[in-house]
């Protein structure tokens, strides 16, 4: 007994370890890190179960936004399996961007009586009267990736650092232009995530506050004039938007042989649309190089696409770690306990600051894609060819 007593002293230790770093087996890079995408293999981004049972009995709802991008579906997974290692029974639902649908999710799973919920919002300012149903009803609110505003029932948020994300995104373009040796002018495009998504003002924000003193140099030069949240947003992250709105831009701005050399772009998504309008017209053949295009979330198709030398760099963010937080926040609601948080300042949700744990996102291009995704087991090389 007392050997086994001490195994399990030494697993539980290792399990603290683990929630401890928020990107397992990877180190930071120096800058050299919703259209349809592809279903990722059924492993993909999993996690090993751990096989402790303290949720046994207690019932999670767990939402997500959207099957139609492969980032989500490797959450709602990961949170699934992690939740369901622990004992606890899981209902996962997505919404498909529709407001609606997850408001009526919402209103289910109160009336089912489960006791969290974990929300990843559609729009983080639709759900206020449902959420004040479930607190009503002594159901426990954490907020997953994605600020929930207007409400003084969000117990924790968790996600990755989002100013982060856009500093990671102006930084590569601002290195591959060599900006900072004075190169340039240079032309550049940006586009930003959904305007109904609190994450989508950080990273515009982030990328910014790095490419902003450029464009103020003149080394940097926004041909289109479109800037800010209000011109810039992209609807719902989708990547036909994009595209329609990219082709607008080349056709109005680009037309007289101006060529563009760079495209701030949020989320891979978006990049994927983005390539198709600048592949349309003749970028990537002959002697026009495609745009040095950013991106986010490390989808499969962005990734062959970086390796295939289209779109440069995306930002990585493991959705295993950020459902091990979000885990141990539902243990500690639970238990009456405070969970760890790294912020107590930043997510301002016009009510109440929200206590959070932020994440380290990655900078992924050719160059490391290999040790970030593939030796850290969240994609395999087949996954990838």
């Amino acid at each position: 007994m007392k050997m086994k007593k001490l195994l399990s002293l030494l697993v539980a230790g290792a399990m603290s370890l683990t929630l401890a770093a928020c990107v397992p087996g990877t180190t930071e890079p120096t800058q050299s890190s919703n259209a349809q995408t592809e279903k990722p293999a059924e492993n993909a981004g999993g996690t090993e179960a751990t096989g402790d049972q303290g949720g046994a009995g207690k019932y999670v709802g767990v939402l997500m936004p959207t099957q139609s991008s492969q980032r989500w579906i490797q959450d709602g997974d990961n949170m699934k399996k992690q939740l369901e290692a622990k004992g606890y029974e899981v209902d996962l639902q997505y919404a498909e961007d529709v407001v609606e649908n997850q408001v009526s999710q919402l209103e289910n799973m109160v009336t089912k009586g489960v006791n969290v919920l974990v929300i990843a919002s559609i729009d983080g300012e639709a759900l206020t009267g449902v959420i004040d149903k479930a607190a009503d009803a002594g159901i426990k609110i954490i907020a997953y990736d994605r600020l929930i505003r207007g409400s003084q029932h969000i117990t924790y948020y968790a996600t990755f650092d989002n100013f982060k994300v856009g500093v990671q995104q102006g930084s590569y373009i601002v290195e591959k232009l060599g900006l900072a040796e004075g190169k340039g002018p240079f032309n550049i495009e940006l586009f930003g995530g959904s305007p109904d998504d609190n994450n989508a003002y950080f990273f515009y924000d982030g990328a910014m506050s790095v490419l902003q003193p450029y464009i103020d140099k003149g080394q940097l030069v926004v041909k289109s004039g479109q800037m800010g949240m209000d011109k810039v947003s992209t609807l719902r992250w989708d990547g036909a938007t994009a595209q329609a709105r990219m082709d607008n831009i080349l056709s109005a701005n680009y037309s007289d042989g101006a060529k563009v050399d760079a495209i701030l772009s949020p989320y891979d998504g978006i990049s994927i649309g983005i390539l198709s309008s600048v592949k349309a017209v003749g970028y990537g053949s002959g002697s026009q190089p495609i745009p040095i295009i950013t991106g986010q979330d490390a989808e499969v198709p962005s990734v062959k696409s970086i390796i295939a030398g289209e779109q440069a760099q995306t930002v990585f963010k493991d959705t295993r770690t950020l459902a091990e937080r979000t885990v141990e926040m539902v243990d500690a609601v639970l238990q009456g306990k405070e969970a760890t948080v790294n912020d107590t300042k930043t997510y301002d949700n016009g009510v109440k600051v929200v206590p959070s744990f932020l994440c380290d996102p990655v900078s992924v291009d050719i160059s490391n894609y290999k040790q970030v995704l593939i030796d850290s087991g969240y994609y395999t090389e087949d996954q990838l060819k």
